[in-house]
């Protein structure tokens, strides 16, 4: 089982703690972290782009010309795709790019993506994150403490803390997460993940 230090807020070594194998020491698989990453963006795509067809284009109602005798094709519609402001043929319309994978294929990816960081000694366990107030200058103290400052940092908590939660938010590249909230392509995005005791166990209940 992987054995990592434990911080405080303030940087100092509080102890050690032993990762179950299951979770953080589980075997890197590219692929499904791929595949997880890909899922992610492609169910944040909002697919609204949308061009008219002949049938929604203004005007056309009349046959621009008689069917023979004139020399000229035939023609039903001014709105054809063939003229100039006609409908666009196989043009994108409104739709979901949204796909799903296997619930074990998902949670695959999430321990590989935490056994990742763990072998790159870019996860980091903290004892716990707490603010007695929101601000800022508090998580950029705290990172400075820890010589991450200046890095894109993932922050889990157990618990929704808004307190943590609002001193992170207006730090460029650094975000706030509950270990609900878990997810890979935020695991990956960034570069050190603080993660506390108590969302080390949660974390572990669920996928162990």
């Amino acid at each position: 089982m992987p054995k990592v230090a434990v911080y405080d807020i303030t940087g100092a070594e509080t102890g050690e703690i032993e990762l179950n194998d299951n979770v953080f020491g589980a075997e890197v698989n590219e692929a499904v972290l791929h595949q997880a990453v890909v899922m992610q963006l492609a169910s944040q795509r909002l697919g609204t782009a949308a061009t008219k067809t002949r049938g929604m284009v203004r005007g056309g109602g009349k046959k621009p010309w008689r069917q023979k005798g004139t020399g000229r094709a035939r023609a039903g519609t001014i709105r054809s795709p063939l003229w100039v402001g006609g409908g666009t043929v196989f043009g994108p319309q409104p739709r979901s790019y949204a796909f799903s994978m296997p619930r074990k294929a998902r949670r695959l990816a999430i321990k590989s993506a935490l056994s990742a960081k763990v072998l790159a000694g870019e996860l980091l366990v903290m004892e716990d994150i707490s603010f007695s107030e929101p601000k800022t200058k508090s998580v950029v103290t705290m990172l400075d403490n820890l010589k991450v400052g200046g890095e894109k940092t993932l922050i889990i908590t157990a618990d929704v803390s808004d307190n943590v939660d609002k001193s992170s938010r207006n730090i460029p590249g650094v975000k706030s997460i509950t270990s609900q909230g878990l997810n890979v392509y935020d695991i990956l995005y960034h570069g050190k993940v603080l993660i506390t005791k108590d969302a080390v166990s949660k974390i572990e209940e669920v996928l162990a």
